[in-house]
């Protein structure tokens, strides 16, 4: 009997042992890319700015490849600085909020597409409401979208990813019961629109 339970007090040593250290492997890769994002920014709006025929032109050209740093998402309601990174696997989901590939970017016209994990980058999401906005930074400029409306749909919905061309709008999603352990049943989303562009 002793032997069994000096198992389990090794099992779970290892257990909470193994999720620190995923914890800590997914903090320090979400803090290189936003390093990473931030320095791509300073590095461009460094740079002579923009006219809106010129962001434009940059925008209808984007074309980042998988897994690569794009921008930042900044949460003002939470003050929160966010990496953006493209694609929605689980290695990106690790560095920062996704880009669901094959949806659009500011001034793309057409649906954005950002997902992240409940309990790393957007930690404390719930409380983001309507009203309430999001800025998306890019290499070519600052975008930010009001939120109008939020809900809860089924895991497996992809209802929510349809094209709105020639609207653009942002659809932020992320597992849903935030305080849910495991694999999430439902999905929250929030939809946003543009309402300023820099």
């Amino acid at each position: 009997m002793k032997r069994f339970a000096v198992i389990l007090v090794v099992a779970g040593l290892l257990l909470v042992g193994y999720g620190g250290f995923e914890w800590y492997t997914t903090a320090k890769a979400q803090k290189d890319s936003l390093s990473s994002a931030k320095s791509m920014l300073h590095e461009a709006h460094a740079a002579e700015k923009l006219t809106p025929e010129q962001a434009e032109k940059e925008a209808s050209s984007f074309e980042p490849g998988q897994g690569d740093v794009v921008g930042v998402l900044h949460v003002p309601k939470l003050d929160a600085d966010l990496p953006i990174v493209e694609g929605t696997d689980a290695d990106d989901l690790d560095k920062g909020v996704g880009h669901y590939k094959g949806t659009a970017y500011p001034l793309q016209d057409d649906q954005i597409v950002l997902s992240g994990h409940r309990d790393t980058v957007f930690r404390n999401m719930g409380e983001v409401k309507v009203g309430d906005t999001f800025v998306v930074e890019m290499p070519y400029g600052s975008f930010t979208y009001k939120v109008e409306n939020t809900k809860i749909v089924d895991k497996d919905d992809l209802t929510v990813i349809v094209p709105t061309a020639p609207k653009e709008v942002l659809t932020v999603t992320t597992c849903y019961p935030f305080s849910y352990v495991g694999d999430a049943p439902e999905r929250f989303v929030w939809t946003a629109v543009p309402v300023e562009t820099e």
